[in-house]
């Protein structure tokens, strides 16, 4: 068997490294760089598949072999459509492809580059002009056999269908070809994407029931035939839905593990994990691991909003939230995502649902109801569950700002019974605490004391610490004995590893918080009282990575390539005065010259990730901070002691206050 058969071999085989380890060394042809794109695809190398499939394209034009050169050209444009949400490239190598063409017969190549244009204007908010080569995706991709096109242009027509108010006719669709998926006839890849297209769709809508279904499909489905990036966003989605069912600590857990699985993959759209993950450290209580990841992806020119609005009211800043709420309402950002509304109304639905809450918070009355009204027209075109839900007690917020509890005790209601109806605790937990002040209000504090006594019942088994402390102080009166009454100065506290946990005595109450890595920092740092520690001999191993460059030469090499692509869309859109296209194709050559910025140095050699003790005193520094953070979830008195007693920097050390000494027992074992 030659080195090439046995490379397509391991392919076959979803070896997919095995296989790129077989092409090393050969000469570069046609079929070897096939075989190349595809097992690079499969074992997480992005850029490496996308630039065989460029190398393929010119190797067969300067060989005259149009259509094969038009193929491999369309099968760029698609992966960068699938993974980066750069859609000036994109419309680059669909021209490239429709040059090749030259006029020639409808076939597989024009099959895939109708779903591509299809997505390619649904994305960039024109759906007007996505239905006609959707239609013809379906119609080319059955007659030419072209998986993608005859099964993402029926998702396509389905979620245009559902944009135009026939929801329940676009939902039947949808399930359609979630049955036709099942029949196990479609490429994996196709399948991966479908599925993912599927379980947006339903989540777009609050559809949870039906987003949970098709996630356990493609959940059971994935660890057979699904490659590339198919297992991160798979786990997204159960992020997504543990999020709304608990436990939190899961959800954070699957948010995490997408995280790493995505990173080789997306560009831009690594902001869709990295949000997901901030949604769920919110609802959980963390604010610095929350607001973290927000500004994260707001870096990848992904929005962090609504979540980081809500990071901001629940640090007690209620203007700044209602400022930055209000200016995405106004500006939402046209970012080409899949994974969230990129036009109408539904885009807005959990701003406004965000709005409510922050005004309801800052005790605006007239800015709760128009978030309500504007909810409840959403809802008339667009009615599910999960939006009933949001819109009714949105309009129950709105009568409690203006005084009228008895009002908001029937929308709070009909909010409570869908969220228990979905399996959502968290949510159903919210509108208790809003039923509950609605009958406070109202006199009954009887009833009210029952709605929250079950809310916090519900945040503390869901995960929520910081929402269950919060409904606790709502059941305290002001004559109960709390904790900071006590003793002023604790005289010992003790941190012992117990398995793949700490556990933190304070008190006499004990808690336990995982084995983070800031855990194992602090433990050094409570060991040894007074010391000061450099951040390098805290790091440890880990600063090696600090030499790696931010991106590979290869990497580099294809932003370079794409920044072209960008710069002759901007002439066509300038050319054809098309504002909107020049707004997308300056955003997305804004993000490509970032990426470069960060990757190249002023001599225009590669920049690594940071000076070694620079990057060990940043990644030190946020380690404990969000490990205190943890601790403070439970032990809010003992977190508030560390947070002061240690000092970061260069330098680390725990120093605390000589007046009230604390005694710390330290057992790493």
């Amino acid at each position: 068997m030659t080195t090439l058969a046995a490379a397509r071999a391991a392919l076959d085989g979803g070896d997919y490294r095995g296989a790129l380890d077989r092409l090393a060394g050969l000469e570069e042809s046609a079929d070897l760089l096939e075989v190349r794109a595809a097992a690079a695809y499969g074992a997480g190398e992005f850029e490496c598949a996308v630039s065989s499939w460029e190398r393929l394209c010119a190797l067969h034009a300067a060989a005259g072999n149009d259509e094969d050169a038009a193929w491999a050209a369309a099968r760029v444009a698609l992966n960068l459509l699938c993974e980066t949400g750069l859609m000036a490239p994109v419309r680059g190598w669909v021209g490239r492809a429709e040059r090749h063409l030259a006029g020639s017969p409808p076939g597989r190549v024009h099959a895939l580059l109708a779903i591509t244009r299809t997505y390619e204007r649904f994305l960039s908010g024109d759906p007007a002009a996505a239905m006609a080569p959707a239609l013809e995706a379906v119609e080319l991709g059955t007659a030419f056999g072209v998986d993608p096109a005859r099964a993402l242009g029926r998702v396509a027509v389905a979620r245009l269908t559902i944009h135009a108010g026939e929801v329940d006719r676009g939902i039947a669709m949808l399930d359609e070809v979630a049955v036709d998926l099942a029949a196990g006839e479609l490429d994996p890849l196709t399948t991966g994407n479908v599925y993912c297209e599927l379980i947006c769709a339903a989540l777009w809508l609050g559809d949870h029931e039906r987003a949970r279904e098709w996630t356990e499909v493609m959940e059971r489905w994935r660890h057979g035939p699904a490659f590339g990036g198919t297992h991160g966003r798979c786990r997204v989605h159960r992020a997504e839905l543990l999020r709304i069912s608990g436990p939190a600590e899961e959800a954070e857990q699957e948010a995490l593990a997408a995280c790493v699985e995505l990173r080789p993959w997306m560009r831009r759209e690594f902001g869709w994990p990295l949000v997901e993950l901030g949604n769920i450290r919110l609802r959980r209580g963390d604010l610095i691991g929350a607001e973290e990841a927000y500004l994260e992806a707001h870096d990848r020119a992904w929005s962090p909003q609504p979540g980081l609005a809500l990071v901001r009211l629940a640090q007690g800043d209620a203007v700044a939230a209602a400022a930055m709420i209000r200016s995405e309402i106004e500006h939402p950002s046209d970012i080409p995502w899949k994974e969230r509304p990129p036009f109408g109304d539904l885009r807005l639905v959990p701003l406004l649902v965000a709005l409510a809450e922050i005004a309801d918070a800052a005790g605006d009355a007239a800015a709760v109801r128009s978030a309500a009204e504007s909810l409840s027209a959403i809802l008339q075109r667009y009615p599910s569950a999960g939006l009933h839900a949001e819109s009714a007690l949105a309009r129950a917020r709105a009568a409690l700002a203006e005084g009228s509890p008895d009002a908001a005790i029937g929308p709070a209601l009909a909010a409570l019974a869908v969220w228990v109806d979905l399996g959502a605790p968290y949510d159903a937990a919210t509108a208790r605490v809003v039923l509950g002040r609605a009958h406070r209000a109202a006199g009954d504090e009887d009833l009210a004391r029952m709605e929250w006594q079950a809310a916090a019942t519900s945040f503390t088994a869901f995960g929520a610490v910081r929402q269950a402390a919060a409904v606790a102080e709502l059941l305290s009166s002001a004559a109960d004995v709390t904790v900071a009454a006590g003793p002023a100065g604790p005289a010992s506290a003790t941190l012992v590893r117990d398995g793949d946990r700490w556990r933190i005595g304070f008190r006499g109450v004990e808690a336990h918080v995982p084995d983070l890595k800031g855990i194992q920092l602090l433990a050094r740092l409570l060991a040894q009282p007074g010391r000061e520690l450099h951040v390098l001999d805290l790091a440890g191993a880990g600063v090696v990575a600090a030499g790696l460059p931010v991106i590979d030469e290869e990497a580099r090499a294809a932003y370079r390539r794409r920044l072209s692509d960008v710069e002759e869309d901007l002439v066509e859109a300038e050319r054809d005065n098309d504002e909107a296209r020049r707004i997308l194709a300056e955003r997305d050559r804004d993000y490509l010259l970032a990426e470069l910025a960060g990757a190249v140095g002023l001599a225009g050699r590669a920049r690594t990730a940071g000076g070694t003790v620079e990057r060990a005193r940043t990644s030190v520094t946020r380690s404990l901070r969000y490990a205190i953070a943890r601790i403070s979830e439970q032990l809010p008195e003992l977190g508030a002691h560390l947070d002061g007693a240690v000092r970061t920097g260069t330098g680390c050390s725990y120093r605390p206050d000589p007046v009230t000494p604390l005694e710390w027992q330290v057992d790493p074992r």
